[in-house]
Order: C-alpha cells, then sequence, then structure tokens
C-alpha cells in the first residue's frame, strides 16, 4: 500500500491518458494520491480528478513562480475551494529563487497570506523550496506555521535543515531525485529523516526516477522511491510503505 502525496495528474503530460496513468497505479500498489494545483488552470482540474476516484485528494494553493499573477480574488477562490470535502491541503506554496518571472518581495507575499489562510481554515501546507531554504525556514517561523504544519515536498536541501522542519511541524517528503546517482544529500536526508515524519511522492510527470530518470514520471513509479528509501534504511519495503501511507493519511486527516 503507497501513497503518493504529490502529483500532478493535472498536467497537460496526461491529458491523453490519465484515466490508464490511475490505472498503472492503482495496479502497483499506489492506493492513495494528492493531486496538487497550484494556478487557475490546474486547481480545478485536480479537484475535478479527485472527484472522481475515492482515494484520491486534492490541494490546492498559488505557485510561487506565478506569485507576480495572483489576486485577492484568487486567494478568496483558494479559501473557498478548502471547504471542498476532497481538499485536504493548501499548497503547493513557498519560495523559488531559480527562475526569476516572480520578484522575491511578492514571492514572500503570496507566501504569507497563503500561510495565514491554512491557518484560518485549519489545513497543512505543502511547501515548494528551490534555493530558498534559509527564507522559507525564517518565514514559517515569523508566521507560526507550526500551528498546522504540512511538507516539505521533494526535499532536496542537506540534512543539516532537517531538523528546523521537525521542529516546526513538518512531514519531509521525497521524491525520484533520491534515487538519482550522483544526488547524495536525498540520500543522507533519506536515512537521517525519523520514520513517523517522511512521505513519499513522484511530483509526476516530473522527476522521474531511476531507471526513468529523463521521461515522463507517473504515480505508479513511487514505488521505485520506496524501494530506494527501504534499501538505504536496511528495511523491509512493505513496512516502509505501510509507515509512509499512514503517515500521510494522519497529515491530510484523512479516514
Amino acid at each position: 500500500m503507497l501513497f503518493d502525496t504529490h502529483v500532478h495528474l493535472n498536467a497537460r503530460q496526461f491529458e491523453e491518458d490519465r484515466e490508464e496513468t490511475i490505472q498503472r497505479a492503482f495496479d502497483a500498489g499506489v492506493q492513495y494520491m494528492v493531486v496538487v494545483g497550484f494556478d487557475r488552470e490546474t486547481i480545478p482540474l485536480a479537484i475535478e480528478i479527485a472527484e472522481q476516484k475515492e482515494t484520491i485528494y486534492a490541494a490546492v494553493g498559488w505557485h510561487p513562480v506565478d506569485a507576480i499573477d495572483m489576486t485577492e480574488q484568487d486567494l478568496e477562490w483558494i479559501e473557498e475551494l478548502s471547504a471542498h470535502p476532497k481538499v485536504v491541503a493548501i499548497g503547493e506554496m513557498g519560495l523559488d529563487y531559480h527562475w526569476d518571472k516572480s520578484p522575491k518581495d511578492i514571492q514572500k507575499d503570496v507566501f504569507r497570506k497563503q500561510i495565514r489562510l491554512a491557518k484560518k481554515v485549519k489545513m497543512p501546507i505543502i511547501i515548494h523550496n528551490r534555493e530558498a531554504t534559509e527564507d522559507i525556514i525564517e518565514i514559517l517561523r515569523e508566521e507560526n506555521a507550526a500551528e498546522v504544519g504540512g511538507i516539505m515536498h521533494c526535499y532536496n536541501d542537506s540534512a543539516d535543515y532537517v531538523q528546523a522542519c521537525l521542529d516546526m511541524n513538518f512531514y519531509i517528503s521525497l521524491g525520484g531525485p533520491v534515487t538519482f546517482k550522483n544526488a547524495p544529500l536525498p540520500k543522507e536526508v533519506a536515512k537521517q529523516v525519523p520514520l513517523d515524519k517522511l512521505l513519499i511522492e513522484t511530483d509526476a510527470p516530473y522527476l522521474a526516477p531511476h531507471p526513468n530518470r529523463g521521461k515522463r514520471n507517473e504515480p505508479a513509479y513511487v514505488k521505485l522511491v520506496a524501494e530506494q528509501i527501504a534499501e538505504l534504511r536496511e528495511m523491509d519495503v512493505n513496512e516502509l510503505s505501510e509507515i509512509t501511507t499512514k503517515n500521510g493519511l494522519s497529515l491530510f486527516n484523512i479516514t
């Protein structure tokens, strides 16, 4: 039993074979998925997909790369959608200093507004972080995000920052990069994160795990992530799958 806690089945890459992709995931033992919407196009589709499948859920938020496009109406819309029975988290949100579409001050403002919204509606948050770890931790602390907690999605930083995240009630989620031969950081993190704070994901269609690196990722491949982490931790993959699924259900308050 596996839980892909972050997947973009609402991406255009799945337009032609979304139903088949979902079935392949179920066939591979992926029982639960959270489809993440992050702009005006992907949010409605995330909810639509979740409505069609009993064990697929949705998250709604605004991606930092597109922070410059977000309006107050969008924020109100996300708040309204948070009441939907299949919406289980706010996000993905955060900071992305790799792309320069949205100025840092605007990204930070949109990030803070979404944290406050999540606290208002009492939902966990999903954090997108690219080259912005220290600023993200500072904002999470200042906004008391520990009140709702959430996920450090596709954690890609050193193990040095893990404890700061754990202290604020955040789970550490690992995806395809943990399987890359030239990626020592996520491997080190995979060995150190407490089992009760570990999650797995694909971020499909992006970041496909080895041996599919460079190809379109899909939720069935979360099994490869689980196998790699189990190997690194020298434990049974079924046990790891069971624990990470239980963690996901607990975080998202899925009963």
